[in-house]
């Protein structure tokens, strides 16, 4: 091989290697500064007593939620799966804090960017357990076309955005499943090619919210607590689940003493 056609090879051999050093850049989410997401002060105190992760403080509480981040994380990046829906067979039972810390945890780790959204529109709760008021919500955006500019919060948590849920529905399974909710997945998957979303659904057995939604979702974790939840609910839930064809990645044992 001459000299020049040496020479043109090692042109094209260091083209190739700046075009994959620059796509494995482009999935490292760059240092984000929110200028339309509106930004809320959290209270360590209120945190803590909600029983809140926050990053600064790692104990086994916040430990078993980065097992639980990996585990999570790792298979939604094996499957391409993009949207996870948080759910439990009845109320009172953890799946709120339990999607708030997930997303809190994956949120910490730098190779991505979580929305929590609280898609339980009969209760809505997330933005009690972090401590600020609600201007708009989920409700809004689908029953008065609100932006999502003016909805989505930021709870001074880097990575992490939240869209709150608003004031209470009675009607939500009808809402969860409109044409509107669908545009709004796609948006929001879209937006951030590194994104994960964090839905905090209602009780499956409570009404029919999960099961309308589902096929909105990729997959689904199911919170059961211990001496609370009847093993008879449990597994009607996960039957409920996967018979929608759901993929059911997993169970959380809540308030466990083991």
């Amino acid at each position: 091989m001459d000299p020049i056609t040496k020479a043109l090879q090692k042109v094209r051999q260091d083209r190739q290697a700046v075009g994959v050093g620059l796509q494995k850049r482009a999935l490292v989410p760059a240092e984000i500064t929110y200028t339309q997401t509106r930004k809320v002060s959290l209270y360590p105190g209120w945190l803590r007593q909600n029983r809140i992760i926050t990053g600064a403080v790692i104990d086994a509480y916040a430990r078993a939620y980065k097992v639980l981040r990996t585990q999570v994380s790792q298979r939604m990046r094996q499957q391409g799966w993009r949207t996870l829906g948080v759910t439990s067979p009845g109320p009172r039972e953890g799946k709120t804090l339990t999607a708030i810390n997930l997303a809190i945890s994956l949120a910490l780790e730098a190779n991505q960017t979580v929305l929590l959204v609280d898609a339980d529109l009969r209760q809505p709760s997330v933005h009690a357990y972090f401590g600020f008021d609600v201007e708009y919500g989920l409700r809004d955006y689908l029953l008065e076309a609100t932006p999502l500019e003016q909805i989505l919060v930021n709870p001074e948590i880097r990575r992490l955005v939240v869209l709150p849920g608003g004031a209470p529905l009675a009607n939500s399974s009808e809402l969860l499943s409109s044409p509107v909710m669908l545009r709004l997945v796609q948006e929001v998957k879209r937006r951030y090619p590194s994104r994960l979303v964090v839905f905090d659904l209602p009780p499956v057995l409570t009404a029919d919210d999960v099961l309308a939604f589902s096929p909105y979702l990729d997959a689904s974790l199911l919170v059961v607590e211990e001496g609370r939840t009847l093993r008879d609910e449990a597994a009607r839930a996960a039957e409920l689940l996967q018979a929608a064809n759901h993929n059911l990645i997993g169970t959380v044992l809540n308030k466990s003493a083991g």
